[in-house]
């Protein structure tokens, strides 16, 4: 989702609005892709994904202690079902002078855990006090995605432009492999109530101290349609001048089960104009809801979209 001036999703279709240059608040843009979920008992074509599978999970010690140890039990136990369901919100945002402009989002994700592995969601943005429904799948390496009354479009997962409207709570995992010795781990384990929560972050500071890190390269991931946008609207500032208000990544398993029960992501960036900072703002919120016994399928006529 990203926001601009002059996306608000999970990035990531923009819609840029212009003010006099005399006038006292940047322009904002605002724009989102939602997530949302599938009924099992959708009609259409059956779902055959060529996708590569989620990465098999490798043996886990008996008591696990390390992240990496917890990663891989996470795994097994995610595995172990047919599918997951997730609901999923998020908040997208600009802030300059005291103005904001923000979209928020609700969703129900639904996901197969099989080979070959299956998506759909269905949710809504809401900006400025409009609501947009927003339907979207994934097969066959492919993303289908539908917003408001607008036609289906379809393109490849390896195209950053569908990648980015995908949210696949269990790619969260992987993710959390890639940031090595960036996790911290916090372990509890009181009565029904244990949880183990494996955390990453980043202090405040120049994006250029920071900007290897890896919850910082997603972030900037999710930064980029908002940058070009407000960078097409005459925000210059360079990469140099951006600063990091903060980036946050959590997941959140069962101590016992070791299934996943929550994920988090937060970011927030410092972009320099006009002698102030545009505060660029995310935050994603997925919870597992349960488990997807279903089969996603494809509508008829969606593989003949554009």
């Amino acid at each position: 989702m990203s926001p601009v001036d002059g996306h608000v999703p999970c990035a990531r279709d923009a819609v840029v609005r212009r003010v006099s240059t005399a006038s006292a608040a940047l322009a904002m843009l605002l724009a989102a892709t939602l997530t949302g979920c599938v009924d099992s008992t959708d009609e259409g074509k059956p779902v055959e994904s060529t996708q590569p599978a989620d990465r098999s999970p490798q043996a886990a010690p008996a008591e696990p202690r390390t992240a990496a140890e917890f990663l891989v039990r996470a795994e097994q136990a995610m595995a172990g079902q047919k599918g997951w369901t997730f609901a999923v919100k998020g908040r997208e945002g600009l802030v300059l002078r005291g103005q904001e402009n923000a979209a928020t989002y609700t969703a129900t994700v639904r996901r197969t855990t099989g080979d070959p592995w299956a998506l759909h969601s269905t949710g809504a943005t809401v900006s400025k006090g409009v609501s947009e429904p927003e339907e979207i799948y994934v097969a066959d390496g492919t993303a289908y995605v539908k917003k408001g009354t607008a036609a289906w479009e379809h393109g490849p997962l390896a195209d950053p432009e569908f990648a980015a409207r995908v949210e696949d709570p269990l790619a969260t995992l992987e993710a959390f492999r890639g940031y090595g010795e960036e996790v911290t781990l916090t372990a509890s384990e009181d009565g029904q109530d244990g949880r183990v929560e494996l955390r990453v972050r980043t202090a405040t500071g120049p994006l250029t101290d920071v900007r290897d890190q890896g919850v910082v390269q997603k972030a900037l991931r999710e930064l980029a349609p908002t940058l070009r946008q407000l960078r097409a609207a005459g925000v210059a500032a360079p990469e140099s001048e951006i600063s990091v208000g903060g980036v946050e990544e959590s997941l959140v398993l069962d101590a016992s089960t070791y299934r996943v029960t929550l994920h988090t992501f937060t970011c927030t960036f410092l972009i320099p104009y006009d002698g102030q900072r545009i505060r660029y703002e995310q935050e994603v919120t997925e919870e597992t809801s349960g488990t997807y016994k279903g089969t996603v399928v494809l509508p008829n006529g969606v593989t003949e979209a554009r």
